[in-house]
């Protein structure tokens, strides 16, 4: 088997996996493309075989709880940027140009992936302009080979995507092949289960004018939500379809008026049972037959009445079970009520700061592996050579609090910890170096107002403060 007929055998047999399925379902159910949308309603017919019934309400209804629970755990984690920290301030101040607000929005955007396909990924190029840019890709567009079990080298990956194209006038879905190697990138089109090459069908991962470059790691990092590299659709997608079919079900049975009151109809029978139950979903009709002492016919109506309160309560455990097992928090929680206290509040995040803990772990190590290449584009533009200069990454998670009770944690740190630890702690400030400069500013301005720090003197009688003849000047 030669390499191409291997890419294509493993093209061929992860486009079925059940791993890539539940990535593109992760990514469907994110942007509200539930199985609800499909469903039909059905009933038991001849021989007690479900038959699809056309003529009754039919609502598909989306309440999109997943997503609610995708972008809480997004905000969580990243939806305060970043923070980076080298004793090297030439380095952060690198790094900060380097991951700007173009970046930060691809990370939050990684995020996402992460947990809509269990891994995300990222790929840093040079623009038209020569500049450092990245680009993401789906979760469920990139095959991987991996070097290790752990999943944290590549040897090499597949970029699968799809392009519309005409052949004549006929419209047609064409898949192309993008195969990331430690020589560059190959090119190739997928039809039907066979790779053939395109043109051009090498290029390297980096031209300089007439230079042509490559890296000595494969540009592609993942982004994983956890080191099992599960998808959280995994975990709630029952209750998702769950939550979906009880509010459409409510709504059909507010719809299906004529069902409501069924009508019996007596001594009118000679029906088979799969056919009454499919007329008693469809016409709302039952057929009986009296004893022989009542002859004659008779209709009389059967009333049903529609219980709402029992589908609040399920609809209420549905969705804090899915809260639960996709480890989020719920924002109506009565331990928020009135004036929670810290304790509480940390109380509530518990679940989704464990998970956020896991998630952090990953992007961190996919930080280190982004700044290889990072460190690479600052030494070959002339920047700085940094490599080996440890850089601190602080994700500032995104967590309600009690502002008085942290206000008055740090007042009381005052003396004991230094001010630097307590400005990082105080809810007012955003920037530790920029508010220790303003401080330092402020101490300068009380020191020029009060005279460079000499203040009246009192000579302890009570009287009037002694001034001396500088100060009367």
């Amino acid at each position: 088997m030669s390499d191409r007929q291997f890419l294509a055998r493993q093209i061929q047999q992860w486009k079925q996996s059940p791993q890539r399925q539940m990535q593109i379902v992760g990514v469907k159910y994110a942007h509200g493309e539930h199985d609800i949308l499909h469903h039909q309603r059905t009933a038991i017919g001849k021989g007690g075989k479900l038959t699809i019934v056309h003529n009754l309400p039919n609502a598909r209804i989306v309440d999109n709880q997943y997503a609610r629970m995708v972008a809480q755990k997004t905000d969580y984690l990243l939806g305060k940027p970043p923070t980076f920290d080298s004793e090297n301030k030439q380095y952060t101040a690198a790094l900060q140009t380097v991951f700007g607000a173009a970046f930060l929005r691809q990370l939050r955007l990684l995020g996402q992936d992460a947990l809509n396909g269990g891994i995300g990924w990222l790929m840093p190029y040079y623009d038209e302009q020569g500049s450092l840019a990245f680009r993401r890709f789906e979760p469920y567009q990139i095959l991987p080979f991996w070097q290790d079990a752990e999943h944290t080298v590549l040897d090499a990956a597949i970029y699968l995507y799809e392009v519309e194209a005409y052949e004549g006038e006929t419209e047609k879905i064409v898949e192309h092949v993008e195969a990331f190697t430690p020589d560059g990138i190959d090119y190739f089109v997928y039809d039907s289960g066979a790779l053939t090459p395109e043109e051009p069908w090498h290029t390297p991962y980096v031209t300089l004018g007439a230079q042509a470059l490559n890296w000595s790691q494969i540009p592609l990092i993942p982004w994983k939500a956890n080191a099992a590299e599960i998808p959280l659709i995994r975990r709630v997608k029952p209750l998702q379809d769950a939550i979906n079919l009880m509010e459409s079900a409510f709504e059909n049975g507010m719809l299906e008026d004529p069902r409501n009151t069924i009508l019996v109809v007596v001594n009118y029978d000679g029906t088979e049972p799969g056919e009454l139950r499919q007329n008693l979903a469809t016409y709302g009709v039952l057929k009986v037959r009296n004893g022989k002492d009542e002859p004659g016919g008779d209709v009389r109506s059967l009333n049903i009445e529609l219980n709402s309160e029992n589908y609040q309560i399920i609809l209420k455990l549905f969705k804090q079970a899915l809260i639960e097992n996709a480890r989020g928090y719920d924002a109506k929680d009565d331990r928020l009520s009135g004036n929670p206290n810290q304790m509480n509040i940390q109380s509530m995040y518990s679940d989704i700061d464990l998970d956020a803990n896991a998630m952090e772990t990953e992007f961190q190590a996919s930080f280190e592996q982004l700044l290889w290449f990072v460190n690479a584009h600052l030494a070959n533009s002339g920047v700085g050579n940094f490599d080996g200069i440890p850089v601190k990454i602080t994700f500032a998670r995104n967590v309600l609090i009690n502002q008085s009770d942290i206000i008055q944690q740090c007042k009381d740190s005052v003396g004991i910890v230094s001010d630097r630890t307590i400005l990082a702690h105080h809810p007012f400030v955003d920037d530790v170096d920029k508010e220790l400069e303003h401080l330092k500013e402020q101490k300068q301005e009380d020191m020029q107002l009060y005279g460079g720090g000499t203040f009246p003197q009192h000579d302890g009688s009570g009287g009037q403060p002694q001034v001396s003849a500088d100060e009367e000047q």
